[in-house]
């Protein structure tokens, strides 16, 4: 009997706690087309300066303190995830040759206030022809001095056998 009260007690106590709103969450923005196309020209900014001679204009696009994840899936049956800074990613890739080139179609794009996410598929270029291609995942930071700018990324690499399952753009001509 014992054991019932102390169980009933319990049950009132749940159904008499009020439920309290999160007064702390930042109100939804209002995903317009002015807030998407300003998304998407940042994506298109940073994919720009990815295909720059100057090596130096990708790190315009970027938050310093950003991290990429790199889903290896280049080897069947062995994918690997690493994890990179970008400020090691800018000190690979100002080494990098030229010729270099990245198409992304941009199946999604959410906004949520200063934060905004764009997926898709991609395939990655040396000289025209496709090295590797794999699903982008870029997440923008909406930040006082740059506007939006590329927080954190992660991508899939896979061999270009797959790049149309994947909805890959193809090589322009």
């Amino acid at each position: 009997m014992r054991g019932f009260s102390i169980f009933a007690s319990l049950a009132l106590g749940v159904i008499a706690v009020p439920v309290q709103a999160d007064h702390h969450a930042a109100p939804k923005a209002v995903d317009t087309e002015s807030n998407k196309a300003a998304v998407i020209a940042a994506a298109d900014a940073f994919f720009s300066a990815l295909r720059d001679e100057n090596k130096a204009a990708l790190a315009q696009m970027m938050i310093p303190e950003a991290v990429i994840y790199i889903h290896n899936r280049m080897t069947p049956g062995k994918p690997q995830i690493r994890v990179v800074t970008v400020m090691d990613h800018l000190e690979n890739w100002a080494k990098s040759p030229s010729g270099t080139d990245e198409r992304m179609v941009y199946e999604t794009v959410l906004i949520d206030g200063d934060m905004a996410q764009v997926w898709g598929p991609y395939v990655f270029l040396i000289d025209g022809e496709p090295a590797h291609c794999g699903i982008n995942s870029l997440s923008f930071v909406k930040t006082p001095h740059k506007g939006w700018a590329l927080g954190n990324t992660s991508f899939t690499m896979e061999p270009v056998n797959e790049c149309k399952r994947l909805g890959a753009p193809e090589a322009k001509q």
